[in-house]
């Protein structure tokens, strides 16, 4: 099955450089293009594409904003934010706004197609050497409002154990060895970790690892 995805960016020759890699895969289509984040969100309601690509820095209205109202528009859109900067400011408030990940711009056609069909995929994109330093970072600059223990409680110790390392940035697989499991297994509890504490994705689960103290910066 096709994957639909729109790009939104203010930069013309990042739009037609992504297009054209993205164009080039035969399980990918480009379907749409926007300038700016008010413009995504307009055409994001029309097209309805699988994956959008959403620049952070854009003029009329940023990609956090944009990102945070697509989400409360469907919550089932799967937003894959696009960075220069490894660091930039405002990634960590992009995955809490309900992103599904990112990807700096300098990835290859490889990455960045393998980063679309991931978070196509119903996964988030949470690289262990670039995306675990990044929410790392922002949970120890940012100030949000702690998880509440009750929320916290409700997982079994195995699920606890399994959201840490789901905030370690591992993989359903790299769990899985590291916990000496069946890979269907983690599967399953990563699903009931997602129901239990309300949460949409992988990496709203990471972010949420962080804000209960579960997992510290550098640790």
């Amino acid at each position: 099955m096709t994957i639909r995805v729109m790009i939104v960016d203010d930069q013309m020759m990042v739009r037609e450089g992504f297009s054209v890699l993205l164009n080039a895969m035969p399980d990918i289509e480009v379907v749409g293009e926007a300038v700016d984040g008010r413009e995504a969100v307009e055409k994001v309601a029309t097209l309805r594409p699988d994956v959008v690509l959403m620049d952070i820095r854009m003029p009329v209205l940023n990609g956090l904003e944009a990102t945070r109202e697509i989400v409360a528009a469907d919550a089932d859109a799967k937003v894959l934010v696009l960075t220069t900067f490894d660091l930039d400011e405002y990634v960590y408030q992009a995955l809490r706004a309900g992103a599904s990940g990112f990807l700096l711009k300098d990835a290859s056609a490889r990455q960045l197609a393998d980063g679309v069909r991931v978070v196509a995929d119903g996964e988030a994109l949470l690289a262990p050497t670039v995306t675990k330093r990044l929410i790392q970072e922002f949970s120890r600059l940012g100030t949000p409002k702690p998880p509440t223990q009750e929320r916290v409680g409700e997982l079994t110790e195995r699920e606890t154990e399994v959201l840490v390392l789901v905030a370690q940035g591992r993989s359903n697989s790299e769990i899985a060895a590291h916990l000496v499991v069946a890979e269907s297994t983690v599967k399953t509890h990563v699903s009931r970790i997602l129901v239990k504490l309300g949460l949409r994705d992988r990496t709203q689960a990471a972010v949420f690892a962080y804000e209960a103290g579960l997992v510290t910066p550098g640790g």
